[in-house]
């Protein structure tokens, strides 16, 4: 009823009773997202009605209404077939000023316009194979990108943005040649690392390194919402950058990487919105080729270098390893470097295990981004072997009990998800340097065993990796306990299937037996 009625209003109406008609149907259907199939065919038609009301000369405010009804009913892929034409394709560009002959943003009354207008395509664009086609023919990607450079410095247009990064989310995600086309042909690397800068408001110190202000305010939900598009759209751009072959694309990598240092060193405007940042910003750097994230890490200041002084000389001179890393004025410093970017990400890889539940999506793009990261930079394995595995002072309990990063990685090591498993063993195993005796002190043999097996270093010995040869020292405690250990201790199966040390599982196997044979 509601469709009849509004059609019949866009088809005979005048642009006020239009407006109104479309704004009441608006309101209703706001929320609306699964659609009743008898009133199908009423559905295609007022979508045609909208697109005619659209080439006409309407006021701006009538606009709106159409393109937020055209926006509602494009949720229905099964409408979208007859109205997705490359006349009306043509239409909601022109609106959304994606034209190339649209040389400015000057009218601000034409923002809701742009903004509902993109938002259609994003709709239509994802349920539509046939509108996904026509944006290759109508090259919208590139119409896109001229967009981003019109109003990418300009903050009172976020909306704009968000949705024209969405778009070219989308059209990167469904289709691997606009992947190629953003790459290399529309520059989309470093207009999409702009836009970032832009979002994030950084002002560069150095090549590489950006002001942090840590008492600065957080991210508007604008801006937050628009940096989460510009990373999932880089996503698709760099997926397949894992190799560098030009200096030139080694120079915007550590760019982008920088800028992914100063994006996790930030928040959101809520808890939730700094972890989706943070989520997005781990997924990209896991794109990064490896040899560019060192900029991940910066040597201090001469002003950072005499605080970091001042404050090893507070330790007393018995924590030796607390020496090591210290906090001051809100830096982590390791061996005369910041390492808050990678303490972030320990941190965040923390708080995804505590989590309990999508290990494999919210777990693993992290641990693989800290054990590359640990494999290819001395400075932050070190930093991560002494924040994830210092110096064993308990050694009463087993390596998987209690509550520290170590004993939760341990834990991860015996999961039932291959994939996770693997992974927080490898990670284990790289900040021992790749040597067996160093990761069963920390895990214990019967956790390594499954990696130690897949690496035929069950007997011992080391993997096929360089690394520094700096010293693993012992604790007292550990020194004591050491003669005492039980590495590898026979178990066997009892007879309720439970599992005890091998003696006395056979010792009850026997009392069966003998059980057995006196009641024959």
């Amino acid at each position: 009823m509601d469709e009849e009625r509004a059609l019949y209003i866009v088809r005979a109406g005048e642009a006020g009773a239009i407006e109104r008609v479309l704004r009441d149907y608006s309101d209703k259907h706001r929320a609306t997202f699964k659609f009743e199939p008898t009133d199908e065919d009423k559905r295609k038609k007022l979508c045609e009605g909208i697109f005619k009301v659209l080439v006409k000369d309407v006021p701006t405010t009538c606009q709106v209404s159409c393109l937020e009804v055209l926006r509602i009913l494009s949720r229905d892929k099964k409408i979208l077939v007859p109205v997705t034409t490359k006349e009306n394709m043509q239409i909601l560009l022109r609106l959304a000023k994606l034209n190339e002959s649209d040389d400015s943003l000057e009218k601000v009354s034409e923002f809701p316009v742009i903004v509902e207008s993109l938002k259609c395509l994003c709709n239509i664009v994802f349920n539509s194979q046939m509108a996904q086609q026509l944006s290759l023919e109508l090259n919208l990607a590139a119409k896109l990108c001229n967009l981003l450079r019109k109003c990418k410095d300009r903050k009172f247009i976020n909306d704009i943005k968000c949705f024209d990064l969405r778009l070219l989310f989308l059209l990167s995600l469904l289709h691997t040649d606009i992947r190629s086309q953003l790459r290399y042909e529309l520059q989309g690397l470093p207009l999409l690392t702009q836009i970032l800068e832009s979002a994030f408001s950084i002002k560069w110190t150095d090549e590489y390194e950006s002001a942090i202000d840590h008492n600065g305010p957080p991210l508007s939900p604008q801006e937050t919402d628009c940096a989460i598009e510009a990373l999932k759209a880089l996503f698709n751009v760099t997926v397949d950058s894992w190799k560098v072959h030009k200096e030139s694309d080694s120079h915007q990598f550590r760019v982008m990487a920088a800028v992914l240092r100063h994006c996790l060193l930030i928040v959101g405007p809520t808890e939730d919105k700094t972890e989706e940042l943070h989520s997005n910003a781990v997924n990209l750097l896991s794109n990064v080729p490896v040899s560019c994230l060192d900029v991940l890490i910066c040597p201090l200041t001469h002003e950072e270098t005499a605080q970091e002084a001042t404050t090893l000389d507070e330790l007393p001179s018995d924590k030796t390893t607390e020496k090591e890393t210290v906090l001051k004025n809100n830096t982590m410093v390791y061996n005369g470097m910041n390492m808050e970017a990678i303490h972030v990400l320990l941190n965040f890889m923390e708080k995804r295990i505590d989590k309990g539940s999508s290990y494999r999506e919210g777990l693993t793009p992290v641990l693989s981004l800290l054990t590359e990261c640990s494999r290819a930079h001395r400075n932050i394995r070190k930093f991560l072997k002494d924040q994830v595995l210092p110096p064993l002072r308990d050694v009463t309990n087993r390596p998987e009990v209690g509550s520290t990063v170590r004993n939760k990685l341990v834990r991860l090591m015996t999961h039932v998800d291959l994939g996770v498993k693997q992974i927080a063993a490898e990670f284990l195993f790289v900040l021992c340097k790749e040597r067996v005796d160093s990761l069963l002190k920390y895990t214990g043999y019967g956790n390594a065993a499954g990696l130690l097996a897949a690496r035929g270093l069950l007997a011992g010995g080391r993997g096929d990796n360089w690394y520094s040869e700096d010293e693993d020292t012992d604790t007292e405690e550990y020194k004591n306990a050491k003669p005492k250990e039980e590495l590898l201790k026979p178990m066997g199966l009892k007879p309720d299937g439970t599992i005890t040390p091998l003696e006395e599982a056979l010792s009850q196997y026997s009392v069966i037996e003998e059980t057995s044979s006196d009641t024959d």
